[in-house]
């Protein structure tokens, strides 16, 4: 945010001057995705050095209902009620993040009563949780979307070529016709086991504001004929199995890099590998760790890689990572772009969104932004998969909010609001028992009156930002 001035000319009002218009301020000024307000004695020493000061020390100095009072990193996070919040004190004394990192373990503590709630449950544990008493898993719109890159020609923001990605990749062509191989159905009925809806667009479908869909002669479906077709008029033969690049005569064989830890990504690879050898294109899989993934990713070193992002309500930061001013410098450093995707046209309308204060003004440049997006085929939407999550009505209260819509499933749904809303059933106020809840990579615990729910959410591919 370029923010240029921000004051407080009295203690209910806070003035922020940007250096020029934007229109995402009203979603950046609301919480929880805000931008914090925290106590000036305490924070006006630290701003000299800011880069520096890791704010490790308990209680961590913050704001919002709770304050963060111990942490072991892949253990547990433990958090207890801010009394003096502003928006009046939550119901949970005390929340203690515990973290589970295996799917099975999470699911079999929610049916043993161990934790009470649970987000970002895989969709196979979710099935076997429904019909079961005290039980009440129920969906959220997909807020985030999961594809493969594909590298057009890794280069830092001077045109200077980085990587070792494969040249041939740069053919539109070629990457139209791996957009018609793949069967976006099939993968949201086998892999999300049908909780989810196929892949078109790049904002995810919660945000209908910004959603997109192209027009019908645009579509991409999933044809291997018409793959087939694209790539015999684009001039490459087959020689056995395989098709060869007419220039270099090698085959037209790319690396594919997954997720190791993402048992998603490990489904999704075969039917990949299958539908790409129909067209006459080998994949060799290369599973990596996330860390590993997002260094080769910065550097440039791969062909395609498996790919997932969440937004909040504004997508300023999802569409920024696709304009050419975060391709990285001449040394590779500096970066922080999705698919080395760099189109002057895709910049203008980059920054004519952030200007544009009517949404509706604003929302049809973002539908010009995400139309190029699609016909670049540099990001190919799999799917997006909704948010599954489960909560014991016998533990707590108050948790779910909102009302689904005709398919089953629930507006966005916030954690803020929801660990700030919940109540242990049978509790009472006076008491100092506990909610359990679980994040992360695994299990969170939230005591509370009068008893325990427990929450998990697992750390993932796509949720990178």
């Amino acid at each position: 945010m370029t923010f240029a001035s921000v004051t407080a000319p009295d203690d209910s009002t806070l003035i922020v001057k940007t250096k020029t218009p934007q229109a995402n301020m009203p979603y950046v000024s609301v919480a929880p995705n805000t931008t914090p307000i925290v106590p000036q004695h305490i924070w006006e020493s630290k701003v000299k050095d800011l880069k520096n000061f890791r704010n490790t020390d308990f209680p961590v100095v913050g704001y919002g209902p709770w304050k963060l009072v111990g942490y072991k990193p892949d253990q547990y996070t433990t958090l207890e009620v801010n009394k003096d919040y502003f928006e009046g004190r939550a119901k949970a004394d005390r929340l203690i993040l515990e973290y589970f990192k295996d799917d099975d373990a999470t699911i079999a503590a929610l049916r043993s009563g161990q934790i009470s709630a649970a987000w970002n449950l895989p969709a196979t544990g979710y099935k076997t949780l429904q019909g079961l008493k005290d039980l009440m898993p129920y969906q959220q719109i997909a807020t985030r979307w999961t594809g493969v890159e594909i590298n057009p020609g890794a280069k830092s923001r001077t045109g200077k070529p980085l990587g070792t990605g494969n040249p041939i990749l740069a053919d539109p062509k070629l990457r139209l016709a791996m957009a018609y191989a793949i069967d976006r159905e099939t993968l949201v009925k086998k892999v999300l086991n049908g909780l989810g809806t196929p892949g078109v667009g790049y904002v995810p479908p919660a945000y209908k504001q910004w959603a997109w869909t192209p027009a019908s002669a645009d579509a991409i479906t999933f044809d291997l004929a018409k793959a087939n077709s694209i790539l015999d008029a684009a001039g490459y033969p087959k020689q056995g199995a395989y098709r060869v690049d007419p220039k270099t005569h090698k085959q037209l064989a790319f690396r594919l890099g997954t997720h190791s830890d993402d048992a998603n990504d490990q489904q999704i690879a075969p039917y990949l590998v299958g539908w790409f050898k129909s067209i006459g294109i080998k994949l060799t899989l290369q599973p990596q760790s996330m860390s590993g993934l997002n260094d080769n990713l910065a550097k440039g070193d791969w062909d395609l890689l498996m790919d997932g992002w969440s937004t909040p309500a504004d997508p300023t930061y999802l569409l920024s990572i696709q304009t050419c001013a975060t391709l990285p410098k001449d040394d590779g450093s500096g970066g922080n772009t999705d698919a080395f995707f760099c189109d002057p046209q895709y910049d203008k309308l980059f920054a004519e969104q952030t200007q544009a204060f009517d949404v509706k003004q604003r929302a049809a440049i973002i539908s010009q932004m995400q139309d190029i997006l699609y016909k670049a085929n540099c990001d190919i939407m799999f799917y997006n998969n909704n948010i599954l999550w489960a909560v014991r009505t016998d533990k707590v209260a108050n948790f779910r909010t909102g009302e689904p819509d005709a398919d089953g499933s629930y507006p966005i749904q916030n954690l803020f609001i929801s660990w700030k809303n919940a109540t242990p059933v049978g509790g009472n106020s006076s008491s100092n028992a506990g909610l359990w809840i679980g994040i992360g990579i695994g299990i969170v615990v939230i005591v509370a009156a009068g008893g325990f729910f427990a929450l998990r959410r697992r750390s993932t591919a796509a949720e990178r930002e």
